[in-house]
């Protein structure tokens, strides 16, 4: 697995029984959920937390590995936690892979994902395979972290010009498909007059 959306090949073997997890999730069916899923994987989580503030007193006294957390929890959201543990000068835990979890995501989610340091936001429901991509994802991410302005998180930039794995975003293959639809359409109303 080399890049996002790939498949697991059916070979790869995992050893992930060592990482020390977190999963924070104010509805106590998601958390278990979610907990029961990294388990089918053979992550043990050691921390299950209802909010952000239990989280927060944990983080600050203990080292995590992995962190999973709900971005839309009352009070302290997650994208506000993962903020506060980016900036909060924990080492090692301010570089910890964080994914987020949220439903209905809308463009402003995406953005709040990615602006406050998170690696990662997944759907929910999500599948357990999706899950697990995301992880081993994580896992394998050896982007550096960098702090500019408010934001201090894992590097976002695409190196040397190029995008990720050669392959071209969805937001850039959307505007070439209306710059090719333009282009023909003011072809056709030339070939016309």
């Amino acid at each position: 697995m080399t890049g996002v959306g790939e498949t697991l090949r059916d070979s790869a073997i995992f050893n992930l029984g060592s990482a020390v997890t977190m999963v924070i999730d104010d509805s106590s069916f998601a958390l278990e959920l979610t907990t029961q899923a990294l388990m089918g994987f053979g992550i043990k989580v050691k921390y299950a937390c209802h909010s952000a503030v239990e989280a927060m007193d944990i983080l600050k006294e203990s080292d995590v590995d992995l962190i999973v957390v709900d971005a839309d929890m009352p009070g302290m959201t997650g994208f506000d936690m993962v903020r506060w543990l980016r900036r909060s000068d924990l080492d090692p835990n301010a570089y910890a892979p964080v994914i987020l979890m949220a439903a209905h995501v809308r463009r402003k989610h995406l953005d709040q994902a990615r602006d406050c340091g998170a690696n990662f936001l997944v759907t929910k429901p999500f599948s357990a395979t999706t899950l697990l991509e995301r992880v081993v994802w994580v896992a394998r991410d050896q982007r550096p972290f960098l702090g500019v302005g408010d934001y201090f998180g894992p590097d976002r930039r695409f190196r040397d010009g190029e995008r990720r794995d050669g392959q071209e975003r969805r937001s850039d293959r959307i505007r070439r498909a209306e710059f090719e639809a333009a282009k023909a359409t003011q072809s056709s109303s030339d070939d016309a007059a």
